[in-house]
């Protein structure tokens, strides 16, 4: 699968599990939640791979919030284009909570937002099957100035020198 990651189409060695789907022996996954919370200790011993939790955006960070030093990559879910609650997570995993792994947006990601979830602290992101990755790219660059500070700082008012 081909994704976008760090403002760059690359191949995706990640591989999404299932819950109920065997680990492969090695190579990089991402398990589901409820998978995560079931077999916590089973996955931690794996030693070939790394590790990532997919987690549905009405979840909060408090169920995986101790376990994030051994994640390296939270993966938050975006039912529906119009529900902005996974920024949130991705801005509270950023500034909160100092996660310096990959925060990847999964599910209903559009174009349009692509701006906007890099300013909340996503540096990845799969695409709805179908969507051109090409396209999306040219998002990142749409919106030059802002009037809000985020977790990159280019609003207005930094780059005018005030604290706002």
């Amino acid at each position: 699968m081909r994704i976008i990651r760090q403002r760059e189409i690359v191949d995706d060695g990640w591989v999404h599990v299932a819950t109920d789907e065997a680990l492969p022996s090695s190579g990089d996954v991402i398990v589901p939640l409820a998978r995560w919370q079931s077999e916590r200790e089973e996955l931690l011993a794996r030693t070939t791979g790394r590790l990532g939790v997919r987690l549905p955006n009405d979840r909060p960070l408090a169920e995986i919030a101790a376990d994030l030093p051994r994640l390296a990559l939270v993966a938050i879910e975006f039912p529906k284009y119009r529900d902005g609650r996974g920024m949130s997570l991705a801005r509270l995993l950023r500034q909160r909570h100092g996660f310096r792994g990959e925060i990847r947006a999964v599910g209903n990601v559009l174009r349009d937002q692509m701006a906007y979830l890099e300013r909340c602290g996503f540096d990845a992101y799969e695409l709805t099957p179908g969507k051109s990755l090409e396209s999306a790219l040219l998002a990142f660059d749409e919106i030059a100035v802002t009037y809000q500070g985020a977790i990159e700082p280019r609003s207005v008012s930094r780059l005018r020198g005030s604290a706002g």
